[in-house]
């Protein structure tokens, strides 16, 4: 998706300076109803401002946050060249690796659709035979290749939902997220429990984190602490949790429904090189749960020579360079 515009006030501005010769100020008096809109509207995604939009050919581009968007899915339809279903952990630097890929592999520029749900959902859609429906649009689109958690990706290999061989390229550790200044003071993972916090966390019926945060939860208060978090904090409804996936706890922070959230380190860095007022806490490596990131192909692959380059792709330092800014670490084989 592309962000070209920050509001409906701006595409009516844009669409009467097409029928007028001169174009009226899109900048709105501090503290209006229209500068509040603008203010509202870009705490949505997409943040990035089309650069995970690969597609050559973008005609009509219409994005109005949070009205009209569709920010896990990126690319074209139009008869893609290789089809990623990628965990929705790093959607901030799938732009990079696309890119460096495409620099790679002439061949397949422009030509790469790749979808960003968790995988629990992406699982769901490949069951589906790669339809999936987001608000009134309807599509089908087989993946060539499955991102995850290398856990969860050797357990689909063995069930044969993926094959053979998982490639792991990349850790990533948790961190707590939470408000610019951290109003709450939020120290560690502990402070989670305490029950007058509000609290924003991955939802474990689909989230693959949850399990990994309700880990490091134990190792810091026991079962206590993880039921306090995820039973107790949900049953009172101090703790939110996620709809879609953690991509939704920097917003639901921004909006004030939260004071902290477990996310994954990359997420709270790019949320903080976007500018937004987001912050972390993190936590001491001993407490911490790693990910290892991982890729396999789908069995019957419509792209397989596509699938197999990506899987050679990215291990490579080109891969690399587009994921370290956001404070990933290489796997060392």
């Amino acid at each position: 998706c592309i962000r070209p515009v920050r509001s409906v006030r701006v595409i009516l501005a844009l669409v009467a300076g097409s029928m007028c010769s001169t174009v009226p100020s899109l900048s709105a008096p501090p503290g209006t109803p229209a500068a509040r809109l603008d203010a509202a509207e870009a705490q949505y995604p997409p943040w990035q401002q089309g650069r995970n939009n690969g597609a050559a050919k973008r005609g009509l581009v219409f994005t109005v946050p949070p009205a009209d968007v569709m920010a896990d899915f990126h690319g074209s339809l139009d008869d893609p060249k290789l089809v990623l279903y990628a965990s929705g952990n790093y959607f901030f630097a799938m732009a990079g690796l696309i890119q460096a890929f495409g620099e790679a592999h002439p061949e397949y520029q422009g030509r790469v659709f790749y979808e960003t749900l968790p995988p629990g959902l992406l699982m769901k859609q490949l069951a589906e035979g790669g339809t999936v429906t987001s608000g009134n649009m309807t599509f089908t689109v087989r993946p060539d290749v499955m991102m995850a958690e290398k856990g969860a990706s050797e357990a689909w290999v063995k069930d044969g939902r993926l094959a053979a061989p998982v490639v792991s390229f990349a850790t990533n550790d948790l961190t707590i997220m939470v408000p610019k200044d951290n109003p709450a003071h939020i120290t560690g993972l502990a402070d989670l429990g305490r029950p007058e916090l509000a609290i924003v966390m991955p939802n474990p019926a689909f989230e693959g984190v949850a399990a990994q945060i309700r880990a490091s939860l134990v190792k810091v208060g026991g079962e206590e602490l993880a039921k306090a978090v995820y039973e107790t904090k949900v049953a009172d409804g101090s703790a939110v949790l996620t709809r879609i996936h953690h991509r939704q706890t920097p917003l639901f922070l921004m909006q004030g429904l939260g004071q902290a959230g477990v996310t994954w380190t990359s997420e709270a860095i790019f949320q903080e090189q976007q500018g937004h007022p987001i912050s972390h806490v993190a936590i001491p490596a001993g407490q911490n749960t790693r990910a290892v990131y991982s890729a396999a192909i789908v069995p019957g692959a419509p792209h397989e020579q596509a699938a197999r380059a990506w899987l050679d792709f990215i291990r490579s330092d080109a891969a690399f360079a587009a994921l370290a800014p956001f404070g990933f670490q290489r796997l060392v084989q």
